[in-house]
């Protein structure tokens, strides 16, 4: 029993120290950003450069709060309006597919299957085409609808998954008391859909909110860019400010993290949702 013992303290060790080695791997490109964000200009050009900032400054981030506010104020109305169209369009066809199973459901579950294989550049030309003609080119708006497409796909699946493992004999009960289906979705699926409505709120927010693809062909030169094209404005040929650029990325990359962080148990349960059944 202890030589068992012995061996498998050794081996959870083991193990502990390789996650722990390809955890730092993993991190290590986020621990130089944030260095690189506080180091002198003059300190980038050292070689090799300097793993700590000696002596830090806090000029990029000084020049984030000037000048990047409404690149940020652009990502977040995007990144929101972006939730709010995608869990409005999927969550009734999930509770569709899941509940009503519509004729030709098997048939749409594949076709969202296959949307979302389709290159974003290919749907961004499309995009491009359209709003041309439409004069939606540079507008939040346009970017908003642009951005849902990547997301209703999986918003729908992910709904459809977990509204399946809602029992049926409460809709039973609910179309007894005389509810109609819109009520009964309302008033009972979605309300005990809410881990998947976390879920997909959170995909579709980080999505739109790192997504380069079809700001750069749909708003790019436009007074609404967000923040990935604000980042850009640093980088030119005979000039590139790497302090302002990494404190950029670290100022843009808190919010998408801190949502992470709060929402990772709803997200478990979404993402689960529908694997095992009883």
């Amino acid at each position: 029993m202890s030589r068992n013992g012995k061996r498998t303290g050794a081996n959870t060790a083991g193990k502990t120290a390789i996650g722990v080695l390809l955890t730092g791997i993993m991190l290590f490109p986020v621990y130089w950003m944030l260095n690189v964000s506080l180091t002198r200009p003059q300190d980038l050009r050292k070689s090799p450069p300097d793993l700590f900032p000696v002596h830090g400054t806090l000029a990029g981030y000084r020049t984030v709060l000037a000048e990047q506010l409404p690149y940020l104020g652009t990502s977040l109305v995007i990144g929101l309006g972006t939730v709010a169209l995608t869990v409005a369009l999927s969550a009734p066809a999930g509770y569709a597919l899941a509940k009503l199973r519509p004729r030709g459901g098997g048939v749409l579950s594949f076709v969202l299957l296959a949307a979302q294989m389709i290159p974003g550049i290919i749907m961004a030309m499309g995009f491009y085409a359209i709003y041309l003609q439409l004069g939606l080119l540079q507008s939040v708006p346009g970017l908003i609808v642009a951005d849902s497409t990547l997301a209703v796909p999986f918003a729908v699946l992910i709904f459809t998954a977990f509204m399946s493992g809602i029992p049926d004999e409460l809709l039973q009960a609910a179309r007894t008391d005389g509810a109609g289906p819109w009520r009964t979705f309302r008033s009972i699926v979605l309300p005990m859909s809410r881990n998947a409505v976390v879920t997909v709120s959170l995909f579709a927010f980080l999505w739109s909110w790192s997504d380069f693809v079809f700001a750069s062909t749909l708003v790019n030169g436009g007074p609404r860019e967000p923040i990935t094209l604000g980042i850009y404005h640093y980088i030119g040929n005979n000039n590139q400010e790497w302090n302002a650029i990494m404190a950029t990325a670290v100022v843009a990359s808190l919010p998408a993290a801190v949502i992470l962080v709060l929402a990772q148990r709803y997200v478990a349960a979404g993402v689960t949702a529908g694997a095992v059944k009883d």
